[in-house]
């Protein structure tokens, strides 16, 4: 099966500033992991209408599906949409059924001229919606736009994402063993790698609060045969380090 791949568009000056934590890439990553959807790359960009529209151009060349956050709403520097439609040649338009969701919800008195901003979308789009509330996401050919709320973002997700093509879910198998350590059997897994190319091997050390350490070995990919078989490998490595390997990730760790 061909695995989708796609790329993540993180949008807006407050996340390269440092004033806002990213917090979607994780909630994206995770759906399409369970979608069987491959998350290749993920890029944090300005508010800059030509870094945007060039961005989104290259990307949506390069990937099966491009996912963004940020810059959908009524603010001067919400800029995604009218971006979008430059990138993808489709002109703005008010959005009849948005709009009449907006103006019912707000109520005629505060539905102003930013507040419609929302409501108009390239032409051609469909809605994505949310249970958070009923400002829009859209899709138009191979991009989905959502908002960078990360309430309003997973409501977005949730609903667009089992809706998209399903492929192979990614799955993983892991081993830990305490007193190991990277350097030690850093040549071997390697070797391992270039034996399961196509299956991703990660060590990870881990402190657990009783203050034992070692290294957790992680196999992840989406052909499960392959993972069981590279998952097997990295038991055998420990245990050729003279360690005892333990299944799943040590409990209770702290950052490394």
């Amino acid at each position: 099966m061909l695995q989708k791949t796609a790329c993540f568009l993180v949008i807006g000056n407050e996340i390269l500033s440092g004033r806002t934590q990213d917090a979607n890439t994780r909630v994206l990553a995770q759906a399409l992991n369970a979608q069987g959807i491959r998350l290749m790359e993920v890029r944090v960009i300005p508010d800059i209408e030509e870094r945007i529209v060039r961005t989104l151009r290259e990307c949506s060349a390069a990937f099966d599906l491009v996912f963004t956050s940020g810059g959908i709403g009524p603010t001067h520097d919400d800029i995604t949409a009218e971006c979008v439609a430059t990138a993808m040649g489709a002109p703005l338009a008010r959005h009849e059924e948005s709009f009449q969701l907006l103006e019912a919800a707000l109520g005629a008195d505060r539905f102003n001229a930013a507040r419609q901003r929302m409501a108009y979308l390239p032409k051609g789009s469909t809605p994505i919606l949310n249970t958070v509330s009923v400002a829009p996401g859209f899709s138009i050919g191979n991009v989905h736009v959502m908002a960078g709320v990360p309430s309003i973002f997973a409501s977005m997700v949730a609903w667009l994402v089992p809706q998209l093509e399903k492929g192979a879910p990614l799955v993983s198998a892991s081993w830990h063993a305490a007193g190991l350590k990277e350097g030690d059997f850093a040549a071997d897994l390697a070797t391992l790698q270039r034996t399961f190319p196509t299956v991703d091997l990660g060590s990870y050390p881990y402190h657990l609060t009783d203050g034992a350490s070692g290294v957790a070995l992680v196999a992840k990919g989406y052909e499960a045969g392959l993972v069981e078989k590279a998952a097997l490998a990295l038991h055998d490595l420990i245990m050729a380090h003279g360690r005892e390997p333990l299944a799943g990730e040590a409990a209770h760790k702290q950052p490394a």
